[in-house]
């Protein structure tokens, strides 16, 4: 017995920044050429007997705030059966910059259980969180990547704790990636580490789809 768990008829809904959007407003819509496309092309092919509804709303450069400001919008209004949230990246990265925008770990905690609460109070959607991952294993004390690198448990411990808090599915994208790269260059995945390649893209689609009993 199949222990996929979209069943017929369902909406899934991905959400997040550049690495869900991935062209799905250009010439790659609707839903990008990323893991999003992936996942959906694997779960055809395996489940054609199954109609369902995938929606991309990934958006480049956006952090959980920026999620926040368009929830009901780009997700509420669907009323989706499942939702994937892959969000960190920009919150960290803005963080370690010192922008005006940071985000850092507390406001992200805060903003994304704003957003997985209204979620519940709103919709009877699932919920997956993804993790956000960096593609590096530099642990140089003074490089830009060293620095991301060090603080990004902070964030990977929030999307763990909101994941046990709220019950959902979580995808550990960057402990995938951490494991490749004890066997393969990072350049085979990413050509710096935030924006996979195609093959990058195809490990997230892996956990993706682990996770949901595909």
């Amino acid at each position: 017995m199949s222990r996929f768990l979209f069943k017929n008829r369902q909406t899934v809904l991905f959400i997040g920044d550049s690495i869900t959007d991935c062209g799905r407003s250009g010439a790659q819509a609707p839903l990008g050429e990323g893991y999003a496309k992936l996942a959906v092309d694997l779960i055809t092919a395996r489940y054609p007997e199954r109609t369902l509804r995938f929606i991309n709303k990934g958006i480049g450069g956006n952090t959980v705030v920026s999620l926040l400001d368009r929830w009901e919008d780009d997700v509420i209004r669907h009323r989706p059966d499942w939702l994937s949230i892959k969000i960190g990246i920009n919150d960290l990265a803005r963080t370690v910059r010192d922008n005006a925008d940071a985000v850092p770990p507390e406001h992200f905690e805060a903003c994304y259980r704003k957003i997985l609460e209204r979620t519940r109070k709103a919709t009877r959607a699932r919920l997956i969180l993804v993790d956000p991952f960096y593609i590096s294993q530099d642990r140089s004390p003074d490089s830009w990547r060293g620095k991301i690198l060090r603080m990004l448990p902070a964030y990977l411990r929030i999307v763990a704790r909101l994941a046990r808090e709220f019950r959902t599915l979580h995808v550990k994208t960057h402990e995938a990636f951490q494991r490749q790269l004890r066997w393969r260059e990072a350049d085979r995945y990413c050509p710096e580490p935030v924006h996979p390649n195609l093959s990058g893209h195809l490990v997230i689609a892996h956990e993706f789809l682990r996770a949901v009993g595909w």
